[in-house]
């Protein structure tokens, strides 16, 4: 049995003469938390909308859990999803109670299977000191937990969440991350942000789109090494002849080199993506007796690396 529990497949949708997504193509497998990243306007809630079944796409397929999410078969397909609008749609006159009841029966979950149901959201959301108060007189964060609530309580396989944090303080910020790292113990993840920090705290993977098409997947790791064109080594050592000898390395673009009162010879050396000069460094350190306290090749920063895929 696959673990793919999200596919899309060459996805399409326009409004008018805007291509809103063009092309987009991923998969998810079960226990993955997805973060999807993209300017405004990049495609990011519009895909996620065809995802949950809320909008149909012009060309392409979206599946979840092995169905085909279309016409005949969006109801099923989304008993498996639980889905976070970006703007969290509230009854603020309703109770926290009573708006769990009216999703529950949305939901078409049993009367007599909601108490488990209720039970199961309250707890996994932590809202029951709020469970008896109108929405509206509820914090952001508070708010935010409810609409999670509200996507959990069918306990699907799938949380699709847009823009969860957003809006919040930081606090509650670091409320819904600790949830959010929580659920997903228990389920497949996608969410969308633009806070950096988000997705680096939270991620185990992440798609950046663009103009409504894939530009990168994988860890932030592996984006940073596919974004950048050069290499950034820093240097700490300590020996003779160690000035010159880094000087005249092959492959060498730039070097910054600073020597601090123990003697020790601190160095930023950078070279083509392609050039490796560590396996050089280690050979010159054991033929001149060098003492190599730090090598490490420095990882760009997320930000770095959105940039230069989206500009």
């Amino acid at each position: 049995m696959s673990d793919t529990m999200v596919r899309v497949s060459n996805l399409h949708k326009s409004f008018d003469l805007i291509k809103a997504v063009n092309g987009l193509s991923f998969e998810i497998k079960k226990g993955e938390i997805v973060g999807f990243l993209g300017p405004n306007g990049a495609g990011k809630s519009t895909t996620m909308r065809m995802m949950a079944g809320f909008l149909s796409p012009d060309a392409g397929e979206v599946e979840i859990a092995g169905t085909l999410v279309n016409e005949q078969t969006v109801i099923r397909a989304q008993k498996h999803i639980g889905y976070l609008p970006e703007n969290n749609p509230l009854y603020g006159e309703m109770l926290v109670s009573e708006i769990l009841r009216l999703s529950a029966d949305l939901k078409q979950i049993p009367r007599e299977k909601q108490r488990a149901a209720f039970d199961f959201a309250v707890k996994s959301t932590g809202i029951g000191e709020v469970f008896y108060r109108p929405i509206r007189e509820l914090s952001k964060g508070y708010k935010q937990r409810v609409g999670l609530a509200v996507a959990l309580l069918h306990q699907p396989d799938i949380l699709i969440l847009d823009e969860p944090t957003e809006g919040l303080d930081p606090n509650q910020r670091t409320e819904i991350r600790s949830l959010i790292k929580e659920l997903a113990k228990e389920h497949t993840i996608i969410m969308s942000t633009h806070v950096m920090q988000e997705v680096t705290a939270v991620c185990s993977r992440i798609l950046i789109i663009n103009n409504g098409r894939l530009v990168a997947d994988g860890t932030e790791a592996e984006l940073s090494r596919a974004a950048k064109k050069e290499r950034a080594l820093h240097l700490e050592i300590e020996g003779a002849g160690i000035d010159l000898a880094l000087r005249n390395l092959a492959g060498l673009e730039h070097i910054d080199i600073d020597k601090n009162e123990s003697g020790r010879v601190s160095a930023t050396l950078i070279s083509n993506e392609s050039v490796e000069l560590r396996p050089e460094i280690s050979k010159l350190a054991h033929a001149n007796n060098w003492t190599i306290w730090k090598l490490v090749e420095r990882e760009q920063k997320l930000e770095e690396v959105f940039h230069k895929l989206t500009q």
